[in-house]
């Protein structure tokens, strides 16, 4: 049954360390997050057997994902940072509902090594990594330097930090331009400027510096050559406990928007199946560098020889880990929650024989054409799609606000098919089929992605929307037909005036805590 406000008081349990033991499946877990990852989460729990928490801040009081968990607590005001962010909370409501573990989903605090060592320190398991990986692998000069020394090739550019302007000046000049002016503790493309010829680097460095500071408290920055027109390639890997580690395929991740990416797939269009060994053999060389355990991405740069380099590891589950899900046919958040148990990987290297095709189109409550501005307001109709190897991840409602307060991803799309061209059609049809309306979200983007030729051959680059969206986004967005808007309209009017079904008994009994007057719709 679902609960609010103080969890009562429970017995702290000492809980041993993840990596330690054998086979002793966790009873209950806490997901410190929201939306459409923490209802993915809970949902692999509830086939598990494994008891489940949910947190909420006060913007998310309505969220959908507190019908997913067994309980529900709330842990603060909007801000992520007085509530998704506040470890001293998320930690008294573990305790004090007696769970054995916490999952941190994506985001928020799931690359923080100071949440996980809290985590240990709590007697609690933190699913994912050790604190010691997630730091090393969180300073990218570090990551570097321990990549060469293990001979994962890397970017050329010393792992060492520049501090100054004048430092950054000679240190390109060696290199040579163009150049990519990095933050050591930075990601998701903060902290990061391309620096073509010498005239740039002094306002680059200095407004890389500022980014990286305010971003993640630490102003610390390096250099690498750029690499032109480059391909965005990772690997997903699993690790246990024992120092076993397999890579489950790689995944194509190139169409990105300010280096955060948009459509993921896999495989990638851009290696044939000898380079599938190398990257992936690769990868698990990384991780084994980098001491992991639980699921990880390790993240390389193609370039238009062929060539690899290490970029990052993601010390996290990915927003794009269903794809490989749908190849491979493991559930990964599973696996996840077995390592964390201290049970050792069941599959062999042997055993990862992806079938198919799969990709993965993020739906953000943006308007593609309006620079991708956000799009704030309430969802006034909504239809997911459905068919055939159609996988719809959301949290989303129709009646339901989004929130100012955090990343306006809502939804995850992904198709699967025999081939690629297979899982594009299914994806053109997918998206054809869903609506959401109230607010404006990046569908027709992917509408047009999935049509256009230069996707569909596979040709394409870390480039591909400023080159070939951005100049044909009007017509990207052409004005629907008149027939069509007629057929749309009768549909709305048909379905707003058929009664609604009422809440399923079965649901409403686990449910009765959850108000149906606060406004969670269906």
């Amino acid at each position: 049954m679902a609960t609010r406000g103080k969890p009562k008081q429970g017995v702290k349990k000492q809980v041993r360390p993840a990596s330690k033991g054998r086979g002793n499946l966790l009873k209950k877990v806490l997901v410190a997050n929201r939306g459409e990852i923490a209802i993915r989460i809970f949902r692999a729990l509830s086939e598990m057997g494994i008891a489940s928490v949910a947190v909420y801040s006060e913007a998310d009081r309505l969220s959908w994902h507190l019908r997913y968990a067994d309980e529900a607590y709330p842990i603060g005001p909007p801000p992520a940072a007085e509530s998704y962010l506040n470890i001293g909370r998320i930690l008294e409501v573990a305790r004090e509902t007696g769970c054995d573990a916490i999952h941190p989903g994506y985001g928020f605090l799931a690359e923080s090594h100071e949440f996980a060592a809290a985590c240990e320190e709590a007697g609690l398991v933190f699913i994912g990594p050790s604190p010691t990986s997630i730091k090393t692998m969180g300073f990218k000069t570090e990551a570097k330097k321990i990549m060469a020394d293990s001979g994962v090739p890397v970017i050329p550019g010393p792992p060492e930090p520049v501090t100054s302007a004048a430092d950054a000046e000679k240190v390109a000049s060696k290199i040579g331009y163009p150049v990519m002016v990095k933050a050591s503790a930075g990601g998701g493309g903060k902290g990061m400027r391309i620096v073509a010829d010498p005239t740039e680097m002094r306002r680059a460095f200095k407004t890389a510096t500022g980014e990286a500071k305010a971003y993640f408290g630490n102003p610390e920055i390096f250099l690498e050559k750029y690499i032109e027109k480059p391909r965005h390639i990772e690997v997903q890997i699993l690790a246990d406990n024992f120092g076993k580690i397999i890579y489950l395929g790689e995944r194509e991740c190139s169409v990105q928007r300010r280096y955060q990416k948009l459509i993921e797939e896999t495989p990638s269009p851009a290696i044939d199946d000898a380079a599938r060994v190398r990257i992936g053999e690769t990868a698990v060389r990384a991780a084994e560098a980098a001491g992991y355990r639980n699921a990880g991405t390790v993240e390389f740069i193609l370039d238009q020889s062929g060539a690899f380099y290490f970029l990052e590891v993601n010390t996290r589950l990915q927003v794009e880990h269903p794809v490989t899900e749908f190849v491979t046919g493991i559930d990964i958040v599973k696996q996840q929650l077995k390592i964390a148990s201290g049970f050792p990987l069941e599959y062999s290297q042997e055993d990862i024989r992806p079938q198919g095709s799969a990709i993965e189109c993020r739906i953000y409550a943006e308007d593609p054409k309006n620079n991708f501005l956000p799009s704030l307001g309430k969802i006034t109709r909504l239809k997911n799609p459905e068919g055939p190897w159609v996988r719809i991840e959301n949290y989303v409602y129709r009646g339901y606000d989004i929130p100012v307060y955090y990343d306006p991803l809502i939804a995850k799309v992904i198709t699967w098919g025999i081939d690629r061209d297979a899982a594009i059609a299914r994806m053109s049809r997918a998206l054809g089929e869903y609506i959401i309306e109230g607010i404006e979200t990046t569908i027709p983007f992917h509408m047009w992605v999935m049509r256009d030729a230069h996707f569909g051959s596979g040709d394409f680059d870390t480039s591909y929307i400023d080159t070939h969206y951005m100049g044909n986004a009007t017509r990207a967005h052409r004005r629907v037909p008149p027939h069509v808007a007629v057929i749309a309209a009768s549909i709305s009017a048909l379905e707003n005036r058929a009664p609604k079904a009422g809440p399923r008994r079965e649901r409403a009994s686990r449910w009765k805590n959850v108000s149906r007057k606060e406004g969670i719709g269906e």
